[in-house]
C-alpha cells in the first residue's frame, strides 16, 4: 500500500493490544508489537513481535532502535501496555503506586521520548495513548489506577500542544471496562485494613461484575485505529458505556454523578 504506515503498539500479547495490532496489519500497515517475552508470546499474522519491557529505559531504547533500523521510520505509536490494581488509597503501598505509575505513565514517557526524534525529522507522527473512563471519572477502590489515567490525560494534552509545530499529534482513547485478561485478573492490594473490608468487597464485586458483562476488545481496537488514521481530535471514546459515561461527566451536575458512582460500586 502506498499509504502504508509503520505502527508500533505496546503490549500486544493479549486483549486490546493484540486485537489492535491485528486490525492494523489487516489494513496493510507494517506493524511492530511489543511483548515482554517473545518465547511465551503467540505469533500474530502480519505483526513482528519485539521484545521490550516498557518499564525499562534501556529495553525501550533498544526496541525502538531495532524498529528504526528495520523499517526506517515510525509513523504511529500506540501506548497500550498497562497494569491495574484494586484497593483503598490508604491500603496502597508506595511500592504498588510506583509500579502503577511506572507501567501506566512513565512507560508512555519512555516510548514517546524514544520515537519523537524520528517523528520530528519526518515531520509527521501520531501518538495514541490508551487512557480510561477513569481518566475523567473517579473510581472508589481503584484510586491509584485512576490517578495514573488522570496523569495520562494531562500528559497527552500538553504533549499535543508541544508537538503540533512538528506535524505530530497526540490523542487519547478512553475505554470503559473491557473483557480482557488485564481487567479480569486485576490484583488486589496485599495490605488490607479491616475497616475497609465491607466496602472494598462490595466495590470489588461490582468491578468484576462489570468486567464480566463488558464487551470484547473489538470496539476499543476500532477506536484506536480510527484515532490513528483519521482526522485528529483529542479524545476518542468507544461506543457504548464509555461514550455514555463521557456524556454523563460533561452534562450532568456533580451531585447526580457522585450518587451514580456510589451506586455503581455498591456504596451507601
Amino acid at each position: 500500500m502506498s499509504n502504508s504506515k509503520v505502527v508500533v503498539i505496546t503490549g500486544v500479547s493479549s486483549g486490546i493490544g493484540k486485537v489492535t495490532a491485528e486490525k492494523f496489519a489487516k489494513l496493510g500497515h507494517k506493524v511492530f508489537g511489543t511483548v515482554r517475552n517473545k518465547v511465551k508470546a503467540q505469533p500474530l499474522d502480519g505483526v513482528e513481535l519485539i521484545e521490550m519491557d516498557v518499564s525499562d529505559e534501556d529495553s525501550v531504547q533498544l526496541g525502538i532502535q531495532y524498529i528504526i533500523d528495520k523499517a526506517g521510520r515510525i509513523d504511529i505509536l500506540v501506548n497500550n501496555a498497562g497494569a491495574s490494581l484494586i484497593g483503598a488509597v490508604e491500603e496502597t503501598s508506595i511500592k504498588d503506586a510506583e509500579f502503577l505509575f511506572n507501567t501506566n505513565v512513565f512507560s508512555i514517557l519512555r516510548t514517546t521520548q524514544a520515537v519523537l526524534p524520528y517523528m520530528r525529522v519526518q515531520h509527521y507522527g501520531r501518538i495514541i495513548n490508551v487512557s480510561s473512563v477513569l481518566g475523567f471519572l473517579p473510581s472508589p477502590y481503584m484510586g491509584l489506577y485512576s490517578a495514573t489515567k488522570h496523569a495520562v490525560e494531562g500528559l497527552s494534552e500538553s504533549l499535543d500542544h508541544e508537538l503540533r509545530q512538528f506535524g505530530i499529534r497526540a490523542s487519547i482513547v478512553q475505554p470503559s471496562f473491557t473483557k480482557t485478561n488485564l481487567d479480569k485478573n486485576t490484583p488486589v492490594t496485599s495490605y488490607k485494613i479491616p475497616e475497609y473490608d465491607n466496602e472494598r468487597n462490595l466495590a470489588t464485586h461490582a468491578i468484576l461484575k462489570q468486567i464480566d458483562q463488558a464487551p470484547e476488545p473489538e470496539s476499543v481496537a476500532n477506536t484506536i485505529v480510527s484515532a490513528a488514521l483519521n482526522d485528529w481530535k483529542m479524545r476518542w471514546t468507544p461506543s457504548g458505556q464509555a461514550s455514555l459515561l463521557s456524556k454523563l461527566r460533561r452534562f450532568m451536575p456533580s451531585g447526580p454523578v457522585d450518587k451514580s458512582i456510589r451506586q455503581t460500586f455498591g456504596l451507601k
